[in-house]
């Protein structure tokens, strides 16, 4: 069962597009203090070649799976750097395991990811985000550190034991 609904994910939507920079300025502040490693998981795009625009979407993102997390009303742990590490070899394996799939199967094996996931409603947003994300955007190698890193923030949280 879902710990974050779709009224929580809506309402987290709806509070960061109502967001001017001094809020958005506030959050990241509160983001880096209570979940530093999700947090980190954002800056460290830079390094990997990933522009200031592209990195933009990103921090989107996590802004909407902080708030989703607020919504919830729940205590969450920290998410650690293990949790990242564990959950991101996690994703790796399931995306290579892709690799030999023809694209139907593929489109299946991706819908049965998103039914069988535990943050259902959270993971939806994200996934269609990054696709049409990828359609407006001029296509580069470092994307697929952008779409790893969000979809990395939804398992980490999906994961994370409360």
């Amino acid at each position: 069962m879902s710990r974050i609904s779709a009224d929580h994910l809506v309402r987290a939507i709806s509070f960061v597009r109502a967001m001017d920079m001094a809020r958005k300025e506030q959050l990241g502040e509160e983001i880096f203090h209570a979940q530093p490693h999700l947090f980190g998981s954002f800056l460290v795009q830079k390094r990997m070649g990933v522009s200031l625009e592209k990195m933009e979407f990103l921090l989107e993102i996590l802004f909407v799976c902080f708030r989703s997390m607020q919504e919830s009303g729940l205590t969450w742990p920290l998410i650690t750097e293990d949790d990242l590490e564990r959950q991101l070899e996690r994703y790796m394996a399931l995306v290579h395991f892709g690799d030999d799939l023809t694209e139907g199967m593929k489109r299946q094996s991706t819908q049965l990811y998103v039914a069988d996931h535990p943050e259902k409603f959270l993971i939806a947003y994200v996934a269609t985000e990054l696709t049409q994300w990828l359609q407006r955007v001029a296509p580069e190698e470092s994307d697929k550190f952008v779409m790893m890193a969000a979809m990395n923030m939804v398992n980490c949280i999906a994961f994370v034991d409360l």
